[in-house]
Formats: structure tokens, C-alpha cells, sequence
């Protein structure tokens, strides 16, 4: 392990709890987690703590806004346990998550603007008048029984016609269709495509999804300088804790 390790400086729980706002209890929490590595004992059996210990602790609370508290403790675990590779591998799918986040954005973003302001390229005006799922299906270019798949998973809701039990599409269904149309073409499965819908109809419409757009794309972006803020002081650790192939 790196020469900190060995340094005779010692740290009592509430030297390592006042740098952060913790309580001592949460930093014994930590200990027995595996997010701290083991602490030594007096030999009243206080525990004490060193530089390496208050190293550990920053880096996992910097670990903790880009992966959370589960994946960044087990993060810890694995590096105080000597097994690095396996931390290195849940630091990649928290990477691969976050780019998959930011694919799902991109999707999102895009099936709006292939919509647009009035008409999509479907062509069917956003003030459509009823309609029917012949119809609806001819200009979507899909098939009747897919407009039926959707309507089983929620996605739209058409009306029955009170005379003829036959399905209504009304404005908002139709934009709903189109909204998946979209999503559906950019490869989306419908259970990704409906917690979209479900917000579409909470804010009434498309357009008040922008707001919501610019707060995801803010909070991704958040995220990604986490990840690269705990990856920082996780390196940190690791260089006093000493890893495989670290230099002697």
C-alpha cells in the first residue's frame, strides 16, 4: 500500500465526520460497509482512523452525485477488497448508462422536431379533426393491428364510438401516435416510450416538454462532471492505497 497507509498520524471518527458534515455515526456506517477500509482499534477499543481512511471517505462522497450511493459503494468495496478490475467495470456501466441517457435524449429530441410546429412527416395537422384507425394507420404507414399493440400498452387512447363500438381518435391521440410513431422508428421499445407519453399528457401537450428537455439535458450534463469529479478523487485513492501494477 502507498506510504500514507503507514503514516503515524492518527484521526479520531469525528476528525473525518467534521470535514464533510457527517456524523460519526455515518462514518462508522462507511467502516463496516467496506466504503472505509478497516479501522484500527486502541486498546480501550476506540477506533482510529488515518490520512488514507479520510481519502477513502472524500472519494466515495465524490463518487456519490454520478453513480449512487449502491454503485459508488460498491466501487469502494471492491478497491478495499483489492479487487480493482471489478471496480473499473462498474465504473464503465455507469458511462455506458449515462451515454445510453444521453442516446435516449437525442431520440427524444428528435422525434419532437421530426413532429414540428404543425405537421409531422406523417403530414397529419396537430388539429386534426376525429378519426379512425383505418385512417390513422394508412397515414402513419404502420398497420391497424399495430395502432391496436399501442393502444394495449397505453400509449393511445382512442374513444369508442357509443353507436359503433368503433375506435375515435381525437387530437391528442393522434399526436400521441405520432409521438410514438417517431420513437418507434428511432428503435425504441414501447415500455421506454411510455413513461414520454404519460409525461406528454401531464403537461398537455408537446410543447411545455421543452422546459422539461432543457432540465434533462442540464441534469445529464451534471452528471457527466460527477463522474469525472469522483473519478478524480477515486484516482486519487487508489495512488495511496496502491493497486495492481502500481509502481513499487
Amino acid at each position: 500500500m502507498g506510504e500514507n497507509l503507514q503514516s503515524r498520524t492518527r484521526l479520531r471518527p469525528v476528525d473525518l465526520a467534521r470535514r464533510h458534515g457527517l456524523s460519526t455515526q455515518a462514518v462508522r456506517n462507511y467502516e463496516e460497509a467496506g466504503i472505509l477500509p478497516a479501522a484500527e482499534r486502541t486498546e480501550s477499543g476506540y477506533r482510529t482512523y488515518t490520512p488514507l481512511h479520510a481519502r477513502a471517505l472524500a472519494a466515495f462522497l465524490a463518487l456519490l452525485p454520478g453513480h449512487g450511493h449502491p454503485t459508488a459503494t460498491a466501487i469502494m468495496r471492491a478497491v478495499n477488497q483489492g479487487a480493482a478490475d471489478e471496480a473499473f467495470l462498474l465504473i464503465d456501466e455507469s458511462h455506458a448508462q449515462l451515454l445510453e441517457d444521453r442516446r435516449t435524449l437525442r431520440a427524444v429530441e428528435n422525434a419532437l422536431r421530426d413532429l414540428g410546429p404543425e405537421t409531422g412527416e406523417s403530414g397529419l395537422p396537430e388539429s386534426a379533426t376525429a378519426t379512425f384507425i383505418g385512417p390513422l394507420a394508412d397515414r402513419l404507414t404502420i398497420r391497424p393491428a399495430t395502432l391496436r399493440k399501442w393502444e394495449a400498452a397505453g400509449l393511445v387512447r382512442p374513444r369508442r364510438d357509443p353507436l359503433t363500438g368503433y375506435r375515435v381518435y381525437g387530437e391528442a391521440d393522434v399526436r400521441d401516435a405520432r409521438l410514438v410513431h417517431q420513437l418507434r422508428r428511432g428503435g425504441y421499445l414501447l415500455e421506454q416510450i411510455a413513461p414520454l407519453i404519460d409525461q406528454v399528457r401531464a403537461v398537455g401537450g408537446l410543447a411545455p416538454l421543452e422546459a422539461a428537455l432543457t432540465d434533462w439535458r442540464s441534469r445529464l450534463a451534471a452528471r457527466g462532471r460527477a463522474l469525472l469529479m469522483g473519478a478524480a478523487e477515486l484516482d486519487a485513492y487508489l495512488h495511496e492505497f496502491g493497486t495492481p501494477g502500481d509502481s513499487p
